[in-house]
């Protein structure tokens, strides 16, 4: 992944059940996310460890696969991130809270190496330091854990919870990477991941983490453009082709830069 990556939808699969990692990534789901922490119980942290090896090593391509360790200051973290680097795998990074974890996890892949880290922001502490976790070396994106964040906290779905992802979404467009990632919805009910999704765009966020297969097709039909969207988007790059770039009127309204990238935004989301 890159700083234009552009995948829509991460799916979560158990580390402990290695045999759905095959189904998920015949999902449609643009990542699969391999879970070592949250998913597994403590008593079979290693066994899935030793399992996720195993099907790492035989899987064709690894071009689509995350790997969520355990946080750092867990007895698992060190063997998880290991594993990570051994195969390649980028690390999904829980409870990342600063700069400096960001930082380890980049070295233990090398330091000239791509970048391997998907911060979790899902802490007060995290949050506090998210604008130098966004600006670190070595990371690709940021995910808002929201369930735990509200846990954290104490707060329900509101304002609190939208002001944090509204400066998750600032840290990484200052950063330049990628739209941040919206947290899971626990229910499976398509029109309500489809609805948190459209909330989770109006903050800034580009793409969300899912639990279930069913939820792939809602969060893409949240992010795709209306067909008035589109038409408008279509027009305005039709006037701005035809005028050579120069800042052209359409509907009573100039479009310039800013009007254009928006255009060319929506088309890209089509």
């Amino acid at each position: 992944m890159s700083k234009t990556d552009a995948a829509l939808t991460y799916l979560f699969v158990p580390g402990n059940r290695p045999e759905r990692v095959a189904k998920a990534l015949a999902s449609g789901a643009d990542r699969v996310i391999i879970d070592l922490e949250d998913a597994v119980p403590l008593a079979e942290k290693g066994s899935a460890r030793q399992a996720v090896a195993q099907l790492l090593a035989d899987l064709p391509t690894l071009d689509a696969v995350l790997l969520r360790i355990n946080h750092a200051g867990t007895p698992w973290y060190t063997d998880d991130l290991t594993l990570a680097v051994r195969y390649g795998v980028s690390v999904m990074l829980p409870k990342c809270e600063s700069a400096a974890q960001v930082a380890a996890v980049q070295t233990a892949f090398g330091a000239s190496a791509q970048p391997h880290v998907l911060p979790l922001i899902e802490s007060a502490r995290g949050l506090v330091a998210v604008h130098a976790i966004a600006a670190a070396a070595g990371v690709q994106r940021l995910a808002f854990g929201t369930l735990d964040y509200m846990a954290e906290l104490d707060i329900a779905p509101g304002f609190a919870l939208d002001w944090a992802a509204t400066q998750i979404a600032l840290a990484s467009c200052a950063a330049g990477l990628p739209p941040a990632l919206a947290g899971v919805t626990p229910e499976l009910d398509p029109a309500q991941v489809e609805a948190d999704m459209r909330h989770a765009r109006t903050l800034g966020l580009g793409a969300k983490m899912c639990i279930h297969p069913g939820q792939i097709a809602a969060v893409r039909a949240a992010l795709q453009p209306s067909d008035q969207e589109l038409a408008w988007a279509q027009r305005v790059q039709q006037a701005s082709a035809a005028a050579g770039g120069a800042a052209v009127q359409l509907d009573g309204r100039m479009v310039d830069r800013p009007v254009l990238l928006k255009a060319e935004r929506i088309l890209a989301r089509a």
